[in-house]
């Protein structure tokens, strides 16, 4: 193996890990942000905490949607 082959596969590792730790700073920054979200939907919504998912959904989507 070439030192310029060497040096192509150490930059594509290098790339492939820089993508990787992205996709975990997106993953995070998500799961923070539904965390949020939830909280204050609790906060302004206090029934939502003791609902099924299910009919948590269909009762906003009713609510916001008048349906």
């Amino acid at each position: 193996m070439t030192e310029n082959e060497k040096k192509l596969i150490q930059a594509q590792h290098r790339l492939e890990e820089a993508q990787a730790r992205d996709r975990v700073k997106e993953r995070k920054a998500r799961t923070r942000r539904l965390i949020q979200e939830g909280a204050i939907l609790e906060k302004v919504f206090p029934q939502a905490a003791n609902m099924e998912l299910t009919v948590l959904e269909g009762d906003l989507d009713r609510r916001l949607n008048g349906r």
